[in-house]
């Protein structure tokens, strides 16, 4: 049996285009058919945003990246459209921007018990379709609970930053790798994919991969 292919995948909570690529490198995936085995790793990509940003989405980018107001509509317009070809229904509307750090950890906890790949995806899910707060440590534990983790175990692990050493691991682990921007994808511990590339991309990674791992194997 021919052995998984590792994938190693920067991102962060708050990135609208970690969860459009989750969802092409989701479809790449299934395309190539083979065994892959995928592992999150922490970015921040605002590291000094608060954890209760006052103002909306427009008002985040337009004070942060000094961008018209009607360009940043223009641009969640446009970010809007793309997910949706993904399945995605983003409500920039409804976004509570905030720190990621706490949900990061939370990730990492979720990965201590085997089901980091549940956990990521009900945190962007909850930011980016449902409006949920995913900086505070109470609206974080919900989250969990939800998945039948542990409240009371989260609300410790988050409070005691059981899990901030393997945030920081990740963020040195992507300064050494030179990544700037995510999502940014490391397949085979060899190759660097940037971006939320097209299905075909990842699709035709994988397969190249696995014919490589085929002939060492022959």
């Amino acid at each position: 049996m021919a052995e998984p292919i590792k994938v190693d995948i920067w991102s962060d909570i708050a990135c609208p285009w970690c969860y459009i690529g989750k969802r092409k490198f989701e479809d790449g995936v299934r395309r190539f058919g083979g065994d892959v085995e995928v592992e999150y790793h922490s970015f921040e990509l605002s590291p000094d945003t608060p954890v209760d940003f006052d103002g909306s989405t427009t008002d985040f980018l337009a004070e942060r990246k000094g961008m018209p107001r009607a360009q940043v509509e223009q641009m969640l317009d446009h970010v809007t459209g793309i997910a949706e070809s993904v399945g995605l229904d983003y409500d920039f509307d409804a976004v509570k921007h905030t720190n990621t750090v706490k949900g990061h950890q939370l990730i990492h906890y979720a990965k201590a018990h085997g089901r980091q790949g549940e956990m990521k995806e009900r945190l962007l899910k909850a930011y980016f379709e449902d409006g949920r707060h995913v900086g505070r440590i109470e609206d974080l534990a919900d989250l969990a609970a939800e998945l039948d983790f542990d409240r009371d175990d989260v609300l410790d692990a988050l409070r005691n930053d059981r899990y901030l050493d393997d945030v920081h691991a990740d963020q040195r682990q992507a300064v050494a790798y030179g990544i700037q921007g995510v999502p940014f994808f490391v397949l085979d511990g060899k190759y660097g994919v940037s971006g939320a590339q097209d299905a075909t991309v990842f699709e035709g990674a994988l397969t190249q991969i696995a014919a490589e791992q085929a002939e060492a194997n022959a």
